[in-house]
């Protein structure tokens, strides 16, 4: 029968030994010190946010005169040879080397680097007069639409066929980097994006400037064609599952859609704004 004292101890868990008798046991040969040398040191894991992986993402991320003296560089060895011989960084970088499967853990699961892995602050972007002016071309906005692999493909359509530039609104937009910069293919480092707080006021801004906005819609009966010509158009793109709120249609000149005589309901918002692209290049192309 336990006496008094030992029900005591018992019940503030108090420690004999140096140890309390009813704390976890220890797994044998764990060790709580995080700066033990007992195994070799794992790279640090770097929020995908501020990373671009990928042969064509970082050497445009390279040649970019904005990243100069930016970023911390990191490739394979046969990869840092030849930055380093062949000039594909003219701004100064030099590559810290890795083996492969280092770099694998710094990415997110499944992330394909192709040997280089370019770790940057985000890239500030343009302001919205600079980004429009002189009134001219195609500028395309993209009203939140949140999936980094849309908006990467979105950015390299863009460039493709030659737009302005692409407006976002900074609270909905994930990060020019990571897979939305995997997906663009250096895109977002040679197009220049405006980041505004709202869309409405954006394009009050963009009309006095001297453009004419249509949004996509596949519930209008207007085509997309019939609705472009060769004004400065900006092309506003909604997402997937709501498409152009409400608010930021009001403002459009337009509202037009892409004809689809197969019956299927509806594209992938990146495949749309392709589409519209190459509307829009041809529209502005007529004389």
């Amino acid at each position: 029968m336990a006496t008094n004292r030992e029900r005591n101890d018992r019940k503030a868990g108090k420690k004999q030994g140096g140890k309390s008798r009813f704390e976890p046991v220890r797994e044998r040969g764990w060790s709580p010190r995080p700066d033990s040398d007992s195994r070799p040191r794992e790279p640090r894991k770097i929020e995908a946010d501020h990373l671009i992986w990928g042969r064509h993402a970082v050497l445009a991320a390279l040649a970019n005169p904005a990243r100069k003296g930016m970023g911390r560089l990191m490739a394979t060895p046969d990869r840092a040879a030849e930055i380093e011989s062949t000039g594909l960084a003219p701004n100064g970088h030099h590559a810290e080397i890795l083996e492969p499967r280092a770099l694998d853990k710094l990415l997110p699961v499944g992330a394909v680097h192709q040997g280089f892995v370019f770790k940057v602050a985000p890239l500030e972007g343009v302001s919205l007069e600079d980004l429009a002016d002189p009134a001219d071309g195609v500028i395309v906005m993209l009203d939140q639409i949140t999936d980094p692999q849309n908006v990467g493909a979105i950015f390299r359509s863009a460039l493709a066929f030659g737009a302005r530039g692409i407006v976002v609104q900074d609270r909905h937009t994930p990060a020019l980097a990571g897979p939305l910069a995997k997906a663009a293919v250096g895109a977002t480092e040679r197009l220049p994006h405006a980041r505004v707080t709202n869309l409405s006021r954006a394009l009050e801004k963009l009309a006095d400037l001297g453009w004419r906005a249509v949004a996509l819609d596949g519930a209008t009966d207007l085509t997309l064609e019939a609705a472009l010509d060769d004004r400065p158009t900006v092309l506003v793109m909604g997402s997937e599952g709501d498409g152009v709120r409400r608010l930021v249609a009001e403002h459009c000149d337009t509202v037009a859609r892409i004809p689809m005589p197969g019956g299927f309901e509806s594209l992938n918002v990146s495949n749309a704004a392709a589409i519209a692209l190459y509307e829009a290049a041809r529209a502005q192309s007529r004389t």
